[in-house]
């Protein structure tokens, strides 16, 4: 999670020393370092406010860049176009739309849009007017709140608390109910990360645990599963991690440098791979092939792999993504296979074509970037030479590098923004100043910033299908945003798809519809479904 200092300092307290007090400090730096790693003890201030939380003076906001962020490689690249026909900004059919709402459904009932009405990008191209700006806080702990994620058909919320609980809550129909609280195992510090399986059963967690911890989530029972890893170092956990697409495997990064895959239906471990010189703190499959693997580490680097070609004795990425200054703490792929995110303790998120992998030299350029850093982000200020950089690394095969949030802290996460009701127009993370920041795929300029967190935000989540976010903070609440505005209540209309495609004739025409299958479904046997007690 930070550097790998600690790591360095047992391998070297193996060695004889001639001078007895040397030796003496040498354990006590190598001590004192291992705690601070491990999350066990904080270097505080003396003179600050007990009330406050130790960490927030580290994370003033940034000052935003001076000059527009250059957008060469960007604007001809592949996902620039995809972008825009995504959301609406251009059609692949050559017809030119209108730009405004009004005169967009105007069009569509002269029928000028032809037999087609409006397309999923004029969709997007509509609700992407109504970005979420207003918070109301949905939970309170008592605790630093680490992990929250929507399920991926959006009906339920999971997060992690530092006080050992998973909460699992109720979204559906905008509703935010709590379902049960799960109490962590084998927690060192704080549960790490969490995932919902492909098919919405089961949920896994990890923590400073040689086990993963793989929890039921539906029927009364209570029981936790532990997945060993085997690992072979003694203070061990695993930061990021991930189902396949089909659920057999969990993929996880760990802290000493590997990468892990557990197959779930051989009950054991069937990868462990050395990926990076230092803390894998992310990973991540490309798409829904669970071919391909990317992975992150504190040596700023980002890995591709190809299960195929895997092998333990020697492992070999297909390529590597350079140009980072400092550890790269998230990846979010985007899903088609060729584009990626990263975000990273150099205060930038870089966006990446993974058929454009880095040469030698950027990779050499990476690594010195990072051996030359001298600062420690979980409690230090940002260096001046990482707040505004006034150019790339030599040999940065990035497509675009965004910048205007804070890592600082912890792990900070980042992530495309839904496809189908943004069409991955926005890339948004959260920052250690408590704010969300949304950026503009297409301009590299910050969209948005979402205020109302008193420390970190390491989290943050987008509803797949509705315009509401839900952003997981240090201060110990979850913040729900919507849009607040002239058209607010048509948004939070869950009808508004509906209304955009058909019309309102065609809208009721559909309500009675479904009304006359309900009653014919009535009459029949209904099957048998999964029961969430108060979902």
């Amino acid at each position: 999670m930070g550097t790998s200092t600690s790591r360095r300092m047992d391998d070297s307290d193996s060695r004889s020393r001639s001078d007895d007090s040397s030796d003496q400090d040498s354990d006590l730096t190598a001590i004192l370092q291992y705690l601070i790693r491990s999350g066990q003890v904080h270097i505080i201030s003396s003179n600050r406010d007990d009330s406050e939380d130790e960490f927030v003076a580290a994370a003033s906001p940034p000052r935003m860049m001076d000059s527009p962020p250059n957008t060469k490689e960007l604007d001809k690249s592949e996902i620039s176009l995809a972008t825009q026909q995504a959301c609406g900004l251009i059609h692949s059919s050559g017809h030119e739309r209108p730009n405004s709402i009004a005169a967009m459904i105007n069009a569509r009932e002269r029928g000028m849009f032809g037999r087609s009405s409006f397309t999923q990008g004029d969709r997007c191209k509509i609700t992407n007017n109504y970005i979420p700006n207003k918070m109301k806080t949905v939970a309170t702990y008592h605790s630093k709140a680490f992990c929250g994620t929507y399920s991926e058909d959006g009906n339920y919320f999971l997060t992690a608390c530092q006080d050992r609980n998973l909460r699992l809550y109720c979204t559906t129909e905008g509703k935010f109910e709590m379902l049960k609280t799960i109490q962590a195992r084998d927690v060192g510090w704080s549960v790490l990360d969490t995932a919902f399986s492909p098919d919405g059963n089961y949920i896994v967690y990890s923590s400073w645990s040689e086990c993963l911890h793989l929890c039921r989530l539906y029927g009364d029972s209570e029981t936790q599963d532990a997945l060993p890893l085997c690992p072979e170092e003694r203070r061990f956990c695993i930061f990021s991690l991930v189902f396949s697409s089909d659920g057999r495997e969990i993929l996880g990064g760990a802290n000493d440098g590997f990468l892990y895959v557990y197959d779930r239906e051989c009950n054991q471990r069937a990868l462990r791979i050395e990926g990076h010189d230092d803390d894998v703190n992310t990973v991540a499959f490309a798409d829904s092939t669970s071919q391909i693997l990317y992975s992150g580490g504190d040596d700023g680097l980002c890995k591709v792999w190809d299960r195929r070609t895997l092998s333990e004795l020697n492992p070999k990425p297909v390529g590597v993504l350079a140009g980072h200054m400092d550890g790269v703490t998230y990846i979010d792929p985007r899903g088609d296979g060729r584009h990626l995110i990263s975000n990273c303790k150099d205060q930038s998120i870089k966006l990446w074509d993974v058929r454009v992998f880095s040469g030698s030299s950027g990779q050499n350029n990476t690594r010195k970037a990072v051996s030359d850093q001298t600062w420690d982000y979980r409690w230090q200020k940002v260096p001046k030479k990482l707040s505004n950089p006034k150019k790339n690394l030599e040999g940065d095969t990035s497509v675009m590098t965004y910048r205007g949030h804070r890592v600082l802290q912890t792990l900070v996460r980042c992530h495309f923004s839904p496809e189908f009701i943004t069409g991955q127009r926005y890339i948004y993370t959260g920052c250690a100043a408590g704010r969300v920041v949304i950026y503009d795929v297409l301009t590299g300029k910050v969209h948005s910033v979402l205020s109302g967190h008193r420390a970190c935000v390491r989290d943050v989540s987008w509803h797949p299908h509705r315009q509401e976010l839900i952003s997981t903070s240090w201060d110990g609440t979850l913040g729900r945003w919507t849009y607040s505005g002239k058209i607010a209540s048509a948004i939070e209309d869950a009808d508004i798809t509906c209304r955009l495609d058909q019309g309102f004739r065609g809208l009721r025409r559909s309500r009675r519809i479904a009304q006359q299958r309900e009653r014919q479904q009535k009459s029949q046997d209904a099957p048998e479904q999964k029961n969430v007690p108060g979902c």
